[in-house]
Order: structure tokens, then sequence, then C-alpha cells
């Protein structure tokens, strides 16, 4: 009996010098793995500016043929062509010009004039002045069970004209949608005797909501 205590005594020290370098090992492990993910840029499931310039890359052996097509077709119907090619950006405005598909390293053009091949390229001319539009009349029902019919006015413009394109396809309408729907969550919560009182609070609450809803799409809510 004693020997068998003094043999699984003396394995002990095996056991843990062992059950130790596992640990080292599997930390060692995990290590590398967080500091390979701290270097990987979380998926936000929108076009950002760092997507868009990282697909950023060539054409291939096709697109550069369309393109010469394209250039040489615009010499040779010289001057017509340049009623086609030329375009006008305004100073209000900015101008997403895709190529193939992609859009055109510099970002937003404008204003001024540019040049835009036929058949290749396509241009989306993006408003940038502030914009109103009325949310229609809604049918709320308060916190203490009272319906009442409320409206609201939304001032918004488009911040950034790349994101406004590629991360929606309408932004006016989809704001509007949102501002709607924001509008019977936060006054579902209120009772009438708030509502009727602290319009002020609930105009600003709204505008911070709207604001972050509509942040991803390129668009600022400046006031409700």
């Amino acid at each position: 009996m004693m020997h068998e205590t003094m043999v699984l005594l003396s394995d002990r020290p095996d056991m843990t010098k062992s059950t130790f370098h596992s640990n080292r090992v599997n930390s060692a492990i995990q290590a590398s793995y967080m500091t390979s993910k701290q270097h990987e840029r979380p998926s936000t499931g929108f076009n950002s500016e760092y997507d868009i310039r990282n697909a950023q890359e060539g054409f291939g052996t096709c697109g550069w043929i369309l393109v010469a097509l394209s250039y040489f077709l615009c010499l040779v119907t010289f001057p017509f062509s340049v009623c086609v090619t030329v375009k006008v950006v305004q100073e209000y405005e900015r101008a997403v010009i895709m190529r193939l598909g992609r859009i055109l390293s510099g970002g937003a053009k404008g204003p001024g004039l540019f040049f835009v091949l036929p058949c290749v390229d396509s241009i989306m001319k993006v408003d940038l002045r502030t914009v109103t539009f009325d949310v229609p009349p809604q049918e709320i029902l308060t916190r203490d069970s009272v319906t009442v019919s409320v409206d609201a006015v939304v001032y918004f413009r488009i911040f950034n004209p790349i994101i406004s394109v590629t991360n929606v396809e309408n932004s006016r309408y989809s704001t509007q949608l949102l501002a709607a729907t924001t509008l019977r969550n936060i006054l579902g919560t209120k009772s009438l005797q708030e509502i009727l009182c602290d319009r002020e609070n609930i105009s600003h609450s709204m505008q911070v909501h709207l604001d972050e809803g509509t942040d991803p799409w390129g668009v600022k809510v400046e006031r409700v």
C-alpha cells in the first residue's frame, strides 16, 4: 500500500508538467487566434468607403478591351460624341461614376465638367441640398389608450454620396418610411399629456433615432 502511494505521488509532478505545458500551448494558440482576429476588419453589412476602395481592382483583360473600344468609338464619332460623353455637375451636386459596375477612384466627382465613356460608364447625380418631406398623419394609440393622429416634417441631407447610392436603392423614400415607423414607435410609449406638453423633447428624440438609422445610408437628419 505504501509503495503504491509513493508511485502515485511520484507520478504527479510529471502529470503537472504535462498539464502546464498543454495549457501553455492552448494559451499560445488562443493568443495567436485573437491577434489574427484583431487585424480583420469587422463586417458591418454595409458598403463603406473601406469596402469600395478595396473593390477597385483591375478590370481584367476583357474589361480593358471594352474600355479601349469605348475610347475608339469616341474618337471615331468626334465631335458628335461630346454631347454624350461630357457631363456637367452643379455646385450643389456630386456625381458617382461607375465603370463596368465599379466606382471610379477618387470617390464622388464635382462640381464641374466630367468625361463619361459610352457603354461602359454610368453616372448618378446626388443632390447635397437639404430636403424636406411630410410624414403622413399616423393613427397612434398612446400609452393611456387614446387614439391620436400625428404628422411631422423632416429635414435631411445627403452627406456621403457614395454610400447613399450603394447602400440603399432610394434614400429619400427609405428615410420617409423610417420616419413614419419611428414616429409611431416613440409616440406609442407616451401618454396624451406628454405628447401635448413635451413636443420639443419628442422631436429631438425622433431626430436622434432617425439620424442613427439613416447614417449607414449617407443621410444626415437635421431636424424634425
